[in-house]
């Protein structure tokens, strides 16, 4: 037992010992550095630029140029400076006139919410231009809720420089949110104006076909070949400037600043491809024949516009303005059949290209070349496929009323009622065998 006690006794002299030891505590971490610098103006500090006084009060501005020797993926930043006058012509529709690229605003805007209304402001406004050493973006950034005014009155200022407005998907958002803005700041929208195009329809036209998503930052990926790397996804936009007017530190707003200003960048290049398309599509370098359909069906919607029009000129009485017409389109469904013939010749995948064929049969034809409808109509008969059966009724009608040809005729007939049977089918085999057994048709075969 003495063993056990002296055992216990020195443990108790020992951990007296370690109380003591620390009675004091553990010594104190020292404070964390403090920084002088007003929070509000924090942003001066993360990036350069400056605080810009107007009426309306103060707001901070900042510039960011891509020099002309640098390249944004597949396109050569020079390259933008080279767009002709008249490039966005034929993607506006005639509504955007033929000016200089160093005239087209760029905009993209960072907004507190992505379902707009009234109660959704644009914090960050971004204006990217082509100039001769490269393409420069400006942001107007407002620090807090109190200098909107003084943000939208320098963004009016700025604008006045140019005479087109560029944008991704701008016509449906970030226009209507800004005009709202500025009639709520009871100040004019300087929109009225500029030419607006919007890229988001014509790349839609273009790559809907072939790819899943035509977001901007999918269309930079696919089509320009750049992976953004630590970008901010724009869903989380609007928290993180929630947190910065919290907290007032202006680091966490500076990616904001990057992403916007590479939406503008990736904007200004497809800018260089989209209209392009639309304006020279025998030039177009496709890979993918889906593109190239796309392209097509938008000439074929255009071509359907410039027929109304020829038929209301027509309607006024004949003149140059109703032979002008006609003749663009003529012209508009060519520049179609071209771009569907390359598409096949480039391949497709059979539910665009069993499409592609009706279409270039149909288009053959309208032009009056029966002979190159019915050749592209036999191939499209002779396979399993969504239009066999029209392909082959078709055919019939061609062989009964442009040939005369009945016996063909009732072949193609009774071969469509073979694969799927209708009524109609059915009455025309029945007006065929009866025309066939009339003495006065068989000279006809």
């Amino acid at each position: 037992m003495s063993d056990i006690g002296d055992q216990l006794a020195a443990l108790r002299r020992k951990v007296a010992r370690i109380d003591k030891k620390y009675a004091a505590g553990l010594p104190a971490r020292p404070a964390p550095p403090t920084d002088s610098r007003p929070a509000r103006y924090f942003i001066e500090e993360w990036m350069t630029g400056e605080v810009v006084e107007t009426p309306y009060g103060h707001h901070f501005e900042t510039e960011r140029l891509w020099e002309r020797h640098r390249r944004h993926g597949s396109m050569d930043i020079s390259n933008l400076f080279e767009l002709p006058e008249d490039l966005l012509g034929p993607l506006g529709q005639g509504e955007v006139p033929a000016r200089p690229a160093t005239r087209w605003a760029f905009l993209d805007t960072e907004t507190t919410g992505l379902a707009g209304g009234t109660g959704t402001y644009a914090f960050l406004i971004g204006v990217g231009r082509i100039c001769p050493e490269g393409f420069r973006v400006r942001q107007f950034f407002m620090r807090d809720y109190g200098e909107e005014s003084s943000l939208l009155w320098g963004l009016a200022q700025h604008l006045a420089e140019f005479d087109v407005l560029i944008t991704y998907n701008g016509k449906t958002y970030d226009q209507p949110l800004l005009e709202t803005r500025y009639r709520m700041a009871r100040m004019r929208p300087p929109f009225g104006r500029l030419a607006h195009l919007d890229l988001l329809h014509g790349a839609r036209r273009l790559w809907k076909l072939r790819l899943e998503s035509c977001r901007l930052v999918d269309l930079e990926n696919q089509i320009l070949g750049v992976e953004r790397e630590g970008d901010l996804p724009g869903e989380m936009i609007p928290y993180v400037y929630f947190e910065y007017l919290r907290t007032q530190q202006a680091w966490r707003v500076v990616p904001i600043f990057h992403h916007n200003a590479m939406d503008l960048l990736a904007t200004a290049c497809l800018a260089a491809i989209v209209p392009l398309a639309h304006r020279e599509p025998e030039a177009m370098r496709a890979a993918h024949g889906a593109d190239l359909i796309g392209l097509a069906r938008w000439f074929l919607n255009t071509a359907l516009t410039t027929r109304e029009d020829a038929s209301g000129a027509e309607a006024a009485g004949p003149d140059t303005t109703k032979r002008s017409l006609g003749n663009q389109w003529s012209e508009q469904r060519e520049q179609a059949l071209a771009l569907m013939r390359r598409a096949v010749e480039l391949g497709l995948p059979d539910e665009l290209l069993f499409r592609a064929l009706w279409d270039i049969a149909a288009l053959e034809k309208r032009l009056g070349r029966e002979a190159a409808a019915v050749a592209v109509l036999s191939e499209l008969a002779s396979a399993a496929n969504p239009y066999r059966v029209p392909a082959l009724e078709a055919l019939a009608k061609h062989y009964e009323h442009g040939e005369r040809n009945l016996a063909t005729a009732l072949e193609m007939v009774r071969a469509a009622r073979a694969v799927a049977d209708s009524d109609d089918l059915a009455r025309r085999q029945a007006r065929l065998e009866r025309r066939l057994a009339r003495p006065q048709s068989r000279g006809l075969l």
